[in-house]
């Protein structure tokens, strides 16, 4: 696992498939996103290679139901007494209540999405706090939830508007360069969902999956929203 550090108070943890992120308040944190069920170890390592307790980790916020980014909530929220907090839509399914929606693939996206499902299935992972759109999360300044359905019905993305920062979940990735998110429920939902993003303007992206945009994020973000949809 790499780390890489975003901002000041901001890391990425780069997994072989997907990342995470630590935001930093102090001496309390949050985890964006959890990695696969084995990234609890890993996690942990970096956070102490921070020079940070993990007992610190006071919430964990799951930007959708997908293996790759619930995988080692449960045991980290088990650990520290974090709170792991989704979207009430996505939560039966992190639960394992519900099973995971199945994407429209594109035919270039059959391998890709195919390469994703060699990651290990997440278990059963409990949500403490089932949000919903515009709810204020107590970190950050005060985070902010925007409902993105498209990817997954329940997707969403966080906004801390006092530092300007946008996590996108995988609605929008930086693969290269900032695009539309792949694997989705529903196509058109998630382009409304991404000019919404693109809306708030923000001057850091953090994505699901790709490299972290910090110079011209909001120009890069209105860019991908604009462009014609695949097919058009």
């Amino acid at each position: 696992m790499d780390v890489i550090e975003v901002l000041p108070g901001l890391h990425m943890f780069r997994f072989p498939v997907g990342q995470a992120y630590l935001w930093c308040d102090g001496e309390e944190f949050t985890l964006v996103d959890a990695g696969h069920v084995h990234a609890a170890a890993d996690i942990e390592a970096a956070v102490r290679g921070l020079g940070a307790d993990p007992a610190g980790i006071r919430r964990i916020v799951l930007t959708h139901c997908h293996r790759d980014h619930v995988g080692a909530a449960q045991e980290l929220a088990d650990r520290y007494g974090a709170q792991v907090l989704a979207h009430a839509l996505d939560a039966p399914v992190i639960r394992g209540e519900a099973p995971v929606p199945a994407p429209v693939l594109l035919d270039w996206e059959v391998p890709l999405y195919e390469l994703g499902l060699t990651v290990p299935e997440a278990p059963p992972t409990r949500v403490d706090r089932e949000v919903t759109d515009g709810d204020e999360l107590d970190f950050g300044g005060g985070a902010r939830v925007v409902h993105v359905p498209g990817h997954t019905d329940g997707s969403i993305a966080v906004h801390l508007p006092r530092h300007d920062v946008l996590f996108t979940g995988d609605t929008v990735a930086g693969v290269g360069q900032v695009l539309p998110g792949v694997f989705n429920v529903d196509r058109d939902r998630a382009r409304a969902s991404l000019r919404r993003l693109a809306a708030l303007s923000p001057s850091t992206l953090c994505f699901g999956h790709g490299d972290p945009v910090t110079v011209d994020a909001a120009a890069a973000l209105r860019a991908a929203a604009d462009a014609p949809a695949e097919g058009a």
